[in-house]
């Protein structure tokens, strides 16, 4: 028995040692994730999120908001201009390019970050406590009824080939209804304004800002028209090899300089209520078109909360200059959206991301409105970029012909 009890206890001693290493060893395993936790890189002013609500006017809330930035940078102060104001405004000149082009205009409500400006350099701007645009009984943006009547309207004309002063009336007053009249002055902070001095007050020249893709289809720094049905008024856009739209991107956060971003959001790695937009090395946005379909059919019941990528940081897939254009060619990568890039962080294993605030208002995601896209994702998915033109690295300035 003793001798049993002895043989016992010295295997104890020998296994004891090997057991403990072992869970000391598989502990690391365990399945507590570590999520996604960013340090901030460059983090630049901006105002507060807003909410564009039922509307489709993603382009003017974000080059809003890239306007506001751009005063907190100019030592401006803190504004909060009026998006209504800018999208009134513009259906007027949508109206008569949709006349002209005999009913075959873009009459939605979507558009590009020029239209802001172009609008802002004719007709100027007011703060929104002067215009909000809620003319209409609701507490927020719902621009469904608006359109409606929009197009109703627009057809008239163009069936009589004539655009006489009660279609302009009737236009004015269907703006009206739903926006509010347009004052002719203004009283803000104590002084008097109409919407063409405050916007001179302001300082912004419309001049200085530039639009830069990133395509193979027309020639690099030379200027092109990209063929999206929202660039309705046919606007040129500078165009850069793709490093080059990046280094641009990282030149004009480095100095101070946000920028206004137009992009496809379509990709289920885009997730604003997660806040991370990503494109993952396992997307299959590499492969033809009719394999990366099927690749997207066998995922098709994969739901976001399932979406392991989204969960923690992994690798994620070179983008070429062939994958981008093979994505704006095979209509995956779509104009869908433009918002406001305020600065740059990284998560724990040093990707870099662009901190993104959206119109979302703050209550779709825990981030108070804001996300984080890789530099992937903003590589493959990018349509466009608005920045100012000193915001460009001088050596990629010169080859565009910008002065």
């Amino acid at each position: 028995m003793k001798t049993r009890i002895l043989l016992a206890v010295i295997l104890l001693i020998i296994i004891a040692p090997t057991y403990a290493q072992k869970k000391k060893y598989q502990a690391p395993a365990s399945k507590t994730e570590e999520g996604y936790k960013f340090t901030t890189v460059v983090d630049l002013k901006a105002t507060p999120v807003k909410n564009q609500s039922r509307t489709g006017t993603c382009w003017c809330f974000a080059t809003t908001s890239f306007a506001e930035s751009e005063l907190l940078r100019m030592g401006k102060g803190e504004f909060d201009l009026s998006e209504m104001y800018i999208i009134r405004e513009t259906y007027i000149d949508r109206l008569k390019d949709n006349y002209l082009r005999q009913g075959k205009g873009n009459l939605g409500p979507g558009g590009l970050a020029h239209d802001w400006m172009k609008a802002f350099g004719k007709y100027g701007i007011v703060p929104d406590e002067a215009y909000t645009g809620l003319n209409y009984g609701s507490p927020t943006h719902n621009h469904s009824e608006l359109q409606a009547f929009i197009e109703a309207v627009a057809a008239v004309p163009v069936e009589r080939k004539y655009e006489s002063p009660q279609y302009h009336a009737i236009v004015d007053a269907v703006l009206d209804a739903y926006l509010g009249k347009v004052p002719e002055s203004f009283i803000y902070k104590g002084v008097t304004y109409t919407p063409k001095s405050f916007s001179e007050s302001l300082g912004l020249n419309p001049d200085d800002y530039v639009e830069i893709t990133s395509f193979t289809h027309f020639p690099f720094y030379t200027q092109g028209v990209l063929e999206v049905p929202d660039n309705w008024s046919m606007a040129s856009f500078y165009n850069v090899p793709l490093d080059e739209l990046i280094e641009i991107m990282n030149y004009s956060f480095n100095n101070g300089y946000t920028v206004n971003w137009d992009g496809d959001i379509s990709e289920k790695w885009f997730s604003h209520a997660k806040g991370v937009a990503i494109i993952p090395e396992n997307s299959g946005l590499d492969l033809p078109q009719t394999d990366r379909a099927r690749l997207e059919k066998s995922a098709s019941g994969v739901g976001l909360k399932e979406i392991e990528e989204l969960s923690k940081p992994g690798n994620e897939l070179k983008i070429t200059q062939e994958i981008r254009q093979r994505g704006y060619e095979d209509f995956t990568t779509t104009d869908d959206h433009l918002m406001h890039l305020t600065g740059v962080v990284k998560d724990q294993n040093g990707t870099i991301y662009y901190k993104t605030k959206n119109s979302w208002g703050t209550d779709r995601n825990p981030f108070e409105g804001y996300l984080n896209m890789s530099e992937s994702y903003v590589r493959a998915k990018t349509l466009f970029i608005m920045v100012h033109k000193n915001a460009i690295p001088p050596a990629i300035k010169t080859k565009l012909g910008i002065k």
